[in-house]
């Protein structure tokens, strides 16, 4: 191995990976390797991992290394490790999406986002833990063992793609894709340190589609996330909602603090609705503010345009959804599903249709609240989530399935409105936890949120070492 290669290559970026290979500094196998012995050390803390395959990875791992030798590399991703969230399907691979309820059979066929990873050559080490159904905001789940974060064993990583976010931080390799209708991916990229983009709805095709689902990359950093873009982006004709194929040039992310200066920053520090800013994290965002005014930014306080109405509207129209996939199981199988998931949903079931129909109606209500209030924006700053992160047991940070989120007030309008919005580390409490930055653009400038991204990456203050397995 050359002298100015790390010994501990699972730490080593995508971007870094792809330039060794192309040397023959690194062989794919040998960064498998390390990422498997980082999966194992972590693990049995952790659990961030389902379906975790070393020898399968490894025989991927060998078939890059060959491509590389002959000169024909599917490209950057070739034989760079990653991880696909479990809600992904990926061929003859069962999908519980979380929750021990769901009767296990093989998908039929990788979706969108798994297939263009696989077609880039990327190494699938492993499937990544989640929550019942996606619909909690930490990694408790009836079905897959607890998931925990590295910075503090005791404290959820976040959900739903909480074994995404607590993969990317303990160095499981450095690609990850989540998902996200709420604050999914931002939330555990929040509280676990990482970097992660949800797009605009429909940048990167998924199957099946849905109101707010997007999928994205989790990353240690900006440049890695931008590498992934480059694949996931590309069309795919399942995805009705997906947007236009277009020639964007990911590559451009990079660049300097100058890019910051005229822009015209929105500052939200109150959503609205929820639970109240944590001064800690009020603290970091105001610092993280005065950053992007010393490189230029123009920074401008905000108003908050989200109510409590809105949040509880799409609360009651989620939990009617719940309701009604929870009627179509045999009842040994609702029996099943986590008791605090059941609770939510089940307490919809006196709704009548005109409150079903008023609280569909908010959905709408956000998305044109949100525009309106970034219109007069380049970009808007805000916290991820108003809270630190809560016990790892906790299903959602108030543990009540009737106040399940109050902590979404500052992500879920940017599902609605279907504008990108990325995390980004911008300080740590007193106790050592990281805190996550959001900064949201206009609806299909995926493109300015990475390069905002990247500039505070390089105004921002040193950051602290990854959390190491003990």
């Amino acid at each position: 191995m050359s002298a100015d290669v790390p010994s501990s290559l699972n730490e080593l970026s995508a971007q870094e990976l792809s330039a060794a290979y192309r040397d023959r500094r690194l062989s794919p196998v040998e960064v498998t390797q390390a990422v498997i012995a980082q999966i194992e050390r972590w693990e049995p803390k952790l659990q961030a991992t389902w379906l975790f395959r070393p020898e399968a990875a490894l025989e991927q791992a060998r078939a890059s290394e060959a491509r590389w030798q002959r000169g024909d590399a599917l490209g950057p991703l070739d034989g760079v490790p990653a991880t696909i969230k479990e809600n992904i399907a990926t061929r003859g691979d069962p999908m519980p999406a979380g929750t021990a309820a769901v009767d296990l059979k093989p998908a039929a066929a990788d979706a969108p986002p798994a297939a263009r990873l696989k077609e880039a050559g990327a190494v699938i080490v492993s499937k990544t833990t989640m929550p019942d159904y996606g619909m909690l905001s930490s990694g408790l789940s009836s079905f897959h063992t607890l998931a925990r974060n590295p910075w503090d064993l005791s404290k959820t990583p976040g959900g739903s793609s909480a074994g995404a976010g607590a993969a990317a931080a303990a160095g499981y390799g450095p690609l990850h894709i989540g998902t996200d209708i709420g604050g999914s991916l931002r939330l555990p990229a929040s509280w676990c340190g990482i970097f992660t983009l949800k797009p605009s709805l429909g940048r990167i095709p998924i199957d099946p589609p849905y109101m707010g689902r997007a999928a994205g990359p989790m990353t240690r950093s900006v440049g890695d996330a931008a590498l992934m873009m480059q694949v996931l982006a590309k069309p795919d004709a399942r995805d009705s909602m997906s947007l236009p194929a277009q020639d964007i040039d990911w590559e451009s992310f990079d660049v300097s603090p100058d890019h910051l200066r005229g822009l015209r920053i929105g500052l939200l520090l109150d959503a609205g609705c929820g639970l109240a800013v944590e001064p800690e994290i009020q603290a970091a965002v105001e610092h993280a503010a005065r950053l992007f005014e010393k490189a230029g930014a123009i920074v401008e306080p905000m108003q908050p345009f989200m109510s409590q109405a809105m949040l509880d509207g799409m609360d009651h129209l989620w939990r009617m959804r719940s309701l009604v996939d929870m009627k179509a199981l045999r009842p040994d199988q609702r029996a099943k599903v986590l008791p605090y998931i059941r609770e939510w949903a089940e307490s919809a079931a006196e709704f009548s249709g005109e409150h079903v129909f008023r609280g569909f109606s908010q959905f709408h209500a956000t998305r044109v609240a949100t525009v309106q209030a970034c219109a007069r924006f380049d970009y808007v700053i805000s916290p991820v989530s108003p809270n630190m992160p809560a016990a790892a047991e906790a299903p959602s940070p108030t543990n009540d399935p009737l106040r399940p989120l109050e902590h979404i007030g500052f992500t879920v309008p940017f599902n609605m409105s279907e504008q990108p919005a990325s995390s980004v580390n911008c300080g740590y409490s007193a106790s050592g936890l990281p805190i996550g930055l959001q900064i949201a653009g206009q609806r299909f400038d995926d493109l300015g949120v990475l390069r905002v991204s990247r500039a505070f990456e390089q105004i921002r203050e040193p950051q602290r070492p990854w959390p190491a397995a003990h």
